[in-house]
């Protein structure tokens, strides 16, 4: 049977494979097991190409007989793939480039046409790193391409350079008897499918798997006489020759990294280094930190939530698109297909664009700046440290603040950094939390929105209550949850001054990114609604959950296609419930927003916390917050009515 083509995804752990693996092949995946091995891995149809993309567990060391990391390695050997392996992604950490070049020079022994894909760029800035990188393309002989897997940044550029992939330079000056080895090596086997550099090394290592490729291919035989030579060769020990390889591959990454990376020193300024300090500090640290929250607050909700949107809104849309598109599908016989295009209520272009676009779009590109700058600062690690101590009774450490303020932007995106955490336990109760209660960008963008019209009280229920119950509902998980958690090791970037010019355009590229995803799946969620509203299932759902959603919770009935939308996607939700906002009193607005942000999350949300954290994991989880969700709108609603609270 004829193998299909393959791109074997590899890097250390932690780089974004996993991340990148899903940009390239979306949801349509595979398990397969590796011939002779228990380890499961997927496989994905690339988009846009005729190749499949193999993605393999993390490795650390490249002569490990661990069987994780063996399998990486195996992939790349014949008779171990139902693959016809063309070619190498090697995922790079970009702040590590030693560690990730250290492993791409051992792989491209293998003469297999091999990627640099640098991920995770956005994160070398705070680190004051510079990389040339046509200047590493230049010295390995291979593209190089950059990445924000997370974002889906860069992610087409990479799949359209596949095409283009090459083997590398010769990068390695091995010691003579080792090239005489290899000589020997190509002269008994001449292999056609594999280098023979590949096979020398893996033979001088001891590596079973090549040894189990020499005998399927060449015979018992010549097994027995390159194991012999290769005894001969290192002395009967194959742990010298492993140190021996490793610190070639690991002299020579250090050597391309000092050629085509700059480093700038830490910052000398003297307050600058104190205000670092001060950050970690409790007595300091604190204040800082509401501070933060407090200019993050007067950046995102009052200037970008509130003066841009209505700006934006007022002028260009309300004032200009809005009026014109009307005109312009007057012509149009059909009123079924005006409606679908124009409706105010349900329409195409006033609900799925124009929102999108009025709305999340200046609010996101807000938050995006303001998370840059605490990145870029070294202020986001340095939270990190100050909140241990606090998300230790939670069950966590420092480290899952990441995860956790990443919720702020993308619940998606933020429960695949989970697995920057240690342990599964710690990564179910950081999915948990974000599940439960963090309200992504999109989300609060249109909640300072309608917040920002009602008194400060609103706001400060609705995140009091946020904040609240994901303290309290931390503390009930790490008490019935088996198991402690990990201590905190991270790397602390020096503090120094954020780079404008740089935060703007990776806030620009991200929006783009995000809005480029986002905007079909408003169109599509508006488009369903208008044509389940058509059908008069909007109508009957409403009667179906009216004793719920009016009598329990107190919401008007049409809060149902508020909710529908919310679980398509939530900045969908977000903005239905900003479009219908006139039909709410103020106290039914708190609810709902409350109801939203704790309400089951978006289908890709939902789609990766099944693939993250598996089946049973995944339904309590889901289950326990879409219960606690009708509770706590419950239980507002109903406070508020009988304390006379109307946040007017």
């Amino acid at each position: 049977m004829m193998k299909k083509p393959g791109i074997v995804v590899v890097g250390n752990m932690n780089v974004g494979k996993t991340t990148l693996f899903a940009r390239m092949c979306g949801r349509d995946t595979t398990s397969i097991n590796v011939h002779g091995s228990t380890i499961a891995i997927n496989t994905g149809h690339i988009k846009g190409t005729n190749k499949d993309a193999i993605d393999t567990p993390g490795i650390c060391s490249i002569f490990s007989n661990n069987e994780d990391e063996k399998t990486s390695r195996d992939l790349l050997l014949p008779h171990k793939s139902d693959h016809d392996i063309q070619g190498i992604i090697l995922v790079a950490d970009a702040k590590n480039m030693k560690r990730s070049l250290t492993i791409a020079i051992r792989y491209a022994e293998y003469g297999v046409p091999m990627l640099l894909n640098i991920n995770m760029v956005d994160e070398i800035a705070p680190r004051g790193i510079k990389i040339d990188y046509d200047k590493l393309s230049a010295v390995l002989g291979i593209d190089v391409c950059t990445t924000i897997a997370r974002e889906g940044i860069g992610v087409q550029k990479l799949i359209s350079s596949l095409a283009d992939m090459g083997t590398t330079n010769d990068l390695i000056e091995y010691p003579d008897w080792i090239e005489q080895f290899f000589e020997i090596t190509a002269k008994l086997l001449k292999p056609d499918d594999i280098s023979p550099k590949a096979i020398g090394t893996l033979l001088l290592a001891g590596d079973s798997s090549i040894e189990e490729y020499v005998e399927r291919k060449f015979g018992a035989g010549m097994l027995e006489q390159l194991k012999d030579l290769a005894d001969e060769y290192r002395q009967g020990d194959p742990l010298s020759s492993i140190i021996l390889l490793t610190n070639l591959y690991s002299k020579k990454a250090e050597q391309i990294v000092n050629d085509v990376q700059k480093e700038e020193p830490p910052a000398k300024n003297p307050f600058i280094i104190k205000f670092g300090d001060w950050c970690t500090q409790l007595s300091t640290g604190v204040p800082i930190a509401l501070a933060v929250l407090y200019i993050l607050y007067l950046f995102v909700g009052s200037f970008g939530a509130i003066f841009l949107v209505d700006a934006i809104n007022g002028i260009i849309f309300e004032g200009f698109l809005i009026p014109w598109t009307t005109k312009l599908v007057d012509f149009i016989p059909s009123a079924f297909i005006r409606d679908m295009i124009v409706d105010p209520d349900f329409g195409i272009l006033p609900t799925g664009v124009f929102l999108a676009l009025g709305l999340v779009l200046p609010v996101l590109f807000c938050f995006y700046i303001a998370f840059g700058i605490l990145e870029d600062s070294g202020y986001l690690s340095r939270i990190s440290i100050l909140l241990d101590k606090l998300l230790q009774k939670m069950g966590l450490n420092g480290k899952s603040v990441i995860p956790l303020v990443m919720g702020f932007s993308c619940v998606t995106m933020a429960i695949l950094t989970t697995r920057m955490l240690d342990t599964k336990r710690e990564k179910n109760i950081a999915s948990f939390l974000l599940l439960l209660g963090m309200p992504c960008a999109p989300l609060m963008a249109i909640m300072f929105i309608i917040l920002g019209r009602m008194p400060i009280s609103a706001s400060i229920t609705v995140f009091g209550v946020i904040f609240l119950q994901i303290l309290i509902a931390g503390f009930i998980a790490n008490k019935i949850l088996p198991g402690g958690r990990t201590p905190l090791f991270m790397e602390i970037p020096p503090m120094r001054l954020p780079k404008p010019l740089q935060i703007l355009k990776m806030s620009a590229s991200k929006t783009y990114f995000f809005m480029k995803e986002a905007v079909p799946i408003f169109i599509l969620a508006s488009f369903i609604v208008f044509l389940f509203e058509r059908m008069g299932g909007l109508a009957a759902l409403e009667r179906a959950l009216e004793p719920v959603i009016q009598g329990f919770m107190g919401l008007p009935v049409e809060s149902v296609q508020v909710f529908i939308k919310t679980i398509i996607r939530r900045e969908s939700g977000a903005t239905e419930i900003e479009h219908l906002s006139g039909i709410y009193d103020n106290v039914q607005l708190v609810v709902n927003l409350l109801v939203m942000t704790f309400l089951s999350p978006c289908v890709n949300a939902t789609i990766v916390l099944f693939k993250e954290r598996g089946s049973k994991a995944a339904i309590t989880i889901m289950g326990t917050v879409m219960i606690y969700a009708i509770l706590i709108g419950s239980v507002v609603n109903h406070t508020c009515r009988l304390l006379g609270i109307t946040f007017t």
